[in-house]
């Protein structure tokens, strides 16, 4: 029987227990290791919150992840019935059976499986496992274990806690919804109720206007915070919450106002951006940098691979100081839509798509005013973006020759395989009114560039458009 079968047959197991819940709760004090995680899957997709609560109590491994499983029922409650459940565990727990639950991890993560691989070490390893907080597993084992290597402590004198300590993992929304209130406030309780035993370690955080819900923030370990997102929050704000976040490596900030560049929030913004050396994702969106952009770049790290800047009212000389900077050469991913910046010469764009063209996997240039004599003057440069896999602009005033020459120069790209273009001009009776779009000829356009594809052998290749 190969392996792929054996784990059918798990799964069918782990149904046909569900069906029976306080059968199954029973059960697993008997049931073999090797469904513990078919039937938590199972569980956790089915809803079966009473079984996930006692699956997490007597989680016969070191860690457990949600991973990249999605559930139509309310995610808090699924997450309340497993934080309801996680029991610290005394210290010293080294039998072969019983709980082992060390790290629970509630983070949604495509590439995480339920359990990490045990390798049979002295440390069973988490590949999540919080590695920047001095509360966390990892820092406090390996203290200890320094400790032994040295001979401290044989005599039995060392203090040691009765409590083995603990890691939830998880990502926090700051959006002041009733539900949102009630989630923390489990959440807070439940640290409360074992503090110094029990590390809240939140790797994302999304705050949504500072609201009375920032109170959330005294039970954080800013420094485990990875990615930031802020809406609506005055730059002084942003300031403080980066000052103490010093390991993010993605920050994205939107609606921040400012006065002016000049002033001391600005510049303390700048200074505390430099300080992230781990940064590789940036987004600001409605954040105005109209030929200020040099300064961003003089202090984000060079190997920045992530840039979204739409609606910063860029300049031609802000694209010249991009094409010039040292995060050109590194750029994978770049947005510089809603900027006008093809109103005036074309060349700072076209330098720059020279220098990100062996990099650049994603490129956004949506409502730019980008203008048929442009575009055929920049094809050449965006045709030596070999790694392209995404092209979206959008909403630019493009006339259907232009359209279907630039779809023939980049049927060449074979990374390419989803691109977003704009509704063509001769599509509207005026162009700057989209309710006026013709249905029929928009239809006709689609018709021909899935002709150009097929013809071209890039039945791969997908050709989409945003006529809203």
């Amino acid at each position: 029987m190969d392996q792929k079968t054996t784990v059918t047959l798990l799964e069918l197991a782990a149904k046909s227990l569900l069906n029976n819940e306080p059968a199954a709760i029973h059960a697993l004090d008997e049931i073999p290791r090797d469904l513990f995680v078919p039937l938590f899957n199972a569980a956790f997709l089915g809803g079966h919150k009473t079984v996930l609560k006692a699956m997490v109590q007597v989680w016969p491994f070191r860690c457990l992840h949600i991973g990249s499983l999605n559930t139509r029922e309310s995610s808090y409650d699924i997450l309340e019935a497993m934080i309801d459940g996680l029991q610290i565990l005394p210290a010293q727990n080294s039998s072969s059976w019983g709980p082992k639950l060390r790290i629970l991890d509630l983070r949604p993560d495509l590439d995480c499986e339920t359990i990490c691989s045990e390798i049979g070490t002295t440390f069973p390893f988490c590949l999540q496992s919080c590695i920047y907080s001095q509360r966390s597993i990892f820092y406090i084992e390996d203290a200890q274990h320094s400790v032994r290597c040295l001979g401290i402590g044989n005599s039995g004198s060392e203090p040691h806690s009765a409590q083995e300590p603990m890691e939830l993992l998880v990502d926090i929304s700051l959006n002041s919804t009733v539900r949102t209130e009630q989630f923390l406030s489990l959440l807070c309780s439940k640290v409360q109720q074992n503090f110094g035993s029990l590390h809240l370690c939140c790797r994302g955080l999304r705050i949504h206007r500072m609201s009375a819900l920032k109170s959330i923030l005294q039970f954080l370990d800013l420094g485990c915070i990875e990615h930031l997102e802020m809406d609506q929050a005055n730059l002084s704000e942003v300031v403080t919450l980066l000052a103490r976040m010093i390991h993010l490596n993605s920050l994205t900030l939107c609606n921040i106002p400012f006065k002016s560049y000049k002033r001391r929030s600005f510049r303390s913004f700048l200074f505390w951006l430099g300080q992230l050396d781990n940064l590789q994702e940036l987004s600001l969106t409605f954040f105005c940098l109209t030929d200020q952009l040099h300064t961003l770049l003089r202090v984000v790290p060079p190997q920045l691979d992530t840039l979204y800047l739409p609606f910063c009212s860029l300049s031609n000389g802000d694209v010249t100081v991009l094409s010039q900077s040292s995060q050109a050469t590194h750029l994978r991913v770049l947005s510089l839509s809603n900027n006008q910046i093809f109103s005036e010469v074309y060349e700072p764009f076209q330098t720059l798509l020279e220098k990100v063209s062996s990099t650049l996997r994603h490129l956004e240039i949506n409502n730019c005013m980008i203008t048929d004599s442009t575009l055929s003057a920049v094809l050449p440069a965006l045709s030596h973006c070999t790694h392209l896999c995404v092209l979206s602009f959008a909403f630019n005033p493009i006339t259907m020759p232009v359209l279907k020459s630039l779809l023939q120069h980049l049927t060449s790209l074979m990374k390419l395989k989803y691109v977003i273009y704009p509704v063509p001009v001769h599509c509207y009776e005026e162009w700057n009114f989209h309710e006026n779009l013709d249905r029929q000829k928009l239809a006709e356009v689609q018709a021909q560039l899935e002709a150009v594809l097929h013809g071209a052998q890039r039945d791969d290749m997908t050709w989409t458009t945003c006529s809203k």
